[in-house]
């Protein structure tokens, strides 16, 4: 009982020399633990642990290669991109129906930036057109085109053409381009036909042979000049037309696989600056003759309203009929663009022919001229039911004659001091 109890007692805790007695002795500890483990087990200490290692001897640790930053695709690297080089026989502008080489403008308003880019294309800009042929070259006359680019033009449309469709053949295609038999079309709106739709109509070739195109506003004054310019820029063929709508043919040659390279602008360039539209006085007339003119104008009952982005067709023929009858005509724009307006304005001048009074308060006010003669009215050079191969290039010395001196101021007559009325 008494060796029990004193084997469950606690010991006597140690004294503070005892302690350090047992430290000193034990200190040659992890040499000998060292070699034992070594001799055992063939241990290797880490370098941080070895007596002899140094900071000489480690390895510094191996750099991280960063990775470079992002570079967004930017025009203005030519490292991998080549010019673009295109055959086609004519002159590449941002509107081929909204402008014409025949009018010069007066200025420019902003240096000669390509609008495809720097270097993408191998023509020169020239803040108006990038020219089929090089300005510096060519013995041509500034304004006319080169003979040769319409001989051009004339071959290759022969020979994507092909034989001419059958009555049945062009029924076939209109019907399946009508509207409850497909939902493609392209819309060719207040710009006219641009030089990016010449493309967006090619890739609708590579699936049909024919495509809708559905004109609206103010391209729809003149629609033979918008049907000219389909065919003399696509090479295709118009096959039908109910007002703004038509039908546009590829050919029967037409091959996907060899279409004309067509290169992209990236951008709506500005517009250049023309003459103003209406001057302080009317040709003929007193500067008190033009202000009683121009008042008497306002006051005079619309001949009709313009709605936005509507059909203009018959506008020509409706301004012929009615300066039989009286000398001036006022034109309701209200709700259209000015800009819009001011180049309807600029189409009757020429179309119709009349002399532009005023645009005040979003009207077109029009005169007739002192020594007006009647025109007599030139059908639309489209018959289809009777030739239903018939094309409008047939008659391109009339509808150049009658149109070529219009086109360009409607571009820029616009947004400008220099063309807006005094």
């Amino acid at each position: 009982m008494i060796l029990t109890k004193l084997s469950r007692q606690t010991p006597p805790p140690l004294s503070l020399s005892s302690t350090r007695h047992l430290l000193s002795t034990s200190a040659p500890a992890p040499a000998s633990s060292s070699s034992r483990l070594r001799s055992l087990y063939a241990f290797e200490p880490p370098p941080s642990l070895h007596p002899q290692s140094s900071s000489s001897d480690l390895k510094p640790p191996s750099e991280r290669k960063t990775k470079p930053p992002y570079r967004p695709p930017s025009s203005l690297d030519r490292t991998k991109i080549k010019a673009v080089k295109s055959d086609l026989p004519f002159d590449f502008r941002f509107s081929y129906t909204e402008s014409s080489p025949n009018v010069r403008p007066i200025g420019l308003r902003e240096p000669k930036y390509s609008p495809f880019g720097p270097g993408r294309v191998n023509r020169e800009w020239t803040g108006v057109c990038a020219p089929a042929v090089d300005r510096k070259v060519r013995s041509v006359e500034e304004g006319v085109e080169d003979p040769k680019l319409e001989e051009k033009r004339k071959a290759m449309r022969e020979s994507i053409q092909g034989e001419p469709l059958t009555g049945a053949e062009r029924k076939i295609l209109v019907e399946r381009c009508q509207r409850h038999r497909t939902k493609r079309q392209i819309n060719l709106g207040r710009d006219g036909l641009t030089h990016n739709m010449l493309n967006d109509i090619h890739n609708h070739w590579r699936r049909s042979e024919a495509v809708r195109v559905k004109c609206m506003g103010l391209p729809t004054v003149d629609m033979k000049n918008v049907c000219f310019q389909l065919e003399d820029k696509t090479f295709g063929k118009i096959i039908h037309r109910h007002g703004g709508q038509l039908v546009l043919y590829r050919g029967r040659n037409y091959s996907s696989k060899r279409r004309p390279a067509i290169p992209l602008m990236l951008w709506k360039p500005h517009q250049p600056i023309y003459p103003r539209l209406i001057k302080t006085t009317i040709e003929g007339l007193s500067i008190e003759e033009t202000k009683e003119m121009r008042k008497k104008g306002l006051a005079v009952p619309a001949l009709t309203k313009l709605a936005k982005n509507g059909y203009y067709g018959s506008l020509v023929p409706m301004v012929r009929d009615a300066f039989i009858t009286s000398e001036l005509i006022r034109i309701d724009c209200r709700g259209l663009e000015k800009s819009d307006y001011k180049k309807i304005g600029c189409k009757l001048r020429d179309l119709v022919p009349c002399i532009l009074v005023t645009f005040e308060k979003e009207q077109i006010v029009i005169w007739r001229g002192q020594d007006y003669k009647p025109l007599e009215d030139v059908q639309f050079p489209m018959d289809w039911d009777e030739n239903p191969n018939a094309t409008l290039l047939d008659g391109v010395e009339d509808i150049r004659s009658s149109d070529s001196s219009s086109n360009e101021q409607w571009l820029s007559s616009s947004d400008d001091d220099e063309s807006s009325v005094s």
